[in-house]
């Protein structure tokens, strides 16, 4: 039997297993759990936005270009400078969590590239620092308002960058630095406003228990007011001989005299 004539097959099964096992490499990739991926289609110049690939092992051709983006959450811690509405100069840190959102990734490289971190999130967070703080006074910011200043920022900047496809899920301010002085001046006026709190609270309070008792002599006024115009003589003596009554039943030894004593009551005459 003549092998040669397999000659041909067997170069051509070599040479294919020698361009795939050099091709292996820009031909196969693999897409992790937390990642999404486009394609760039050089011949065509086209990237396709719109089908992201997802996890998984996946095959392309070798003059295609494959861009992979971790689409977990991911947190940007910055420190600024930033002036208040009167012009003073606080420093601030802050933190945000965003991430960007999976099927919009070919729309985040068009336009920022695997970059966007630095070219969209972070300026536009440091700007809507800028101009949230702008709005309010250093004392609003360190003490009265800093919760509205956090909203604000958090609201402005969340909505760039979800125009932008990118999902902001946080934004804190951890940190409020102002100049000792200024900062020495606003908690002095803090404390000074509790107090004064404290004392308007006392005083509230007294006048409330001033009024609780002339309500109530007023009510106990009425009431003697009400029983003296009661009081004839003729109901005082029925009374003093009910009494006088009462006070003969007991077992004590006494002299009953009816009619003697003031005002025709009776007079009791006893050892006790």
């Amino acid at each position: 039997m003549d092998n040669r004539k397999f000659l041909p097959v067997i170069v051509v099964a070599v040479i294919s297993v020698i361009i795939i096992a050099a091709f292996s490499s820009s031909m196969f990739y693999t897409v992790q759990v937390t990642e999404r991926a486009v394609v760039f289609y050089k011949f065509s110049g086209d990237l396709d936005k719109v089908n992201v690939i997802t996890p998984g092992l996946h095959v392309k051709a070798p003059w295609n270009e494959v861009y992979i983006y971790d689409v977990s959450e991911k947190t940007q811690e910055e420190s600024m400078d930033v002036l208040d509405k009167n012009g003073l100069s606080i420093n601030v840190d802050v933190t945000i969590r965003f991430y960007p959102i999976y099927d919009r990734i070919g729309f985040i490289h068009e336009n920022f590239t695997r970059s966007y971190v630095d070219r969209l999130v972070i300026p536009e967070a440091r700007s809507t620092v800028r101009q949230v703080m702008g709005r309010y006074t250093a004392e609003e910011i360190y003490s009265t308002k800093r919760s509205d200043v956090e909203t604000a920022i958090k609201a402005e900047t969340g909505s760039i960058l979800e125009t932008n496809n990118i999902k902001m899920t946080a934004l804190l301010i951890r940190s409020i630095n102002l100049p000792a002085q200024i900062k020495q001046a606003i908690e002095n006026k803090l404390e000074q406003e509790q107090e004064a709190l404290a004392y308007q609270y006392r005083l509230d309070k007294e006048k409330s228990e001033a009024e609780r008792k002339r309500i109530a002599a007023e009510g106990e006024a009425a009431a003697n007011d009400i029983v003296n115009s009661s009081l004839t003589e003729k109901l005082l003596t029925m009374r003093g001989i009910e009494a006088t009554l009462e006070l003969s039943k007991s077992p004590n030894s006494k002299i009953i005299v009816v009619g003697g004593g003031e005002n025709g009551l009776p007079l009791i005459l006893g050892n006790n």
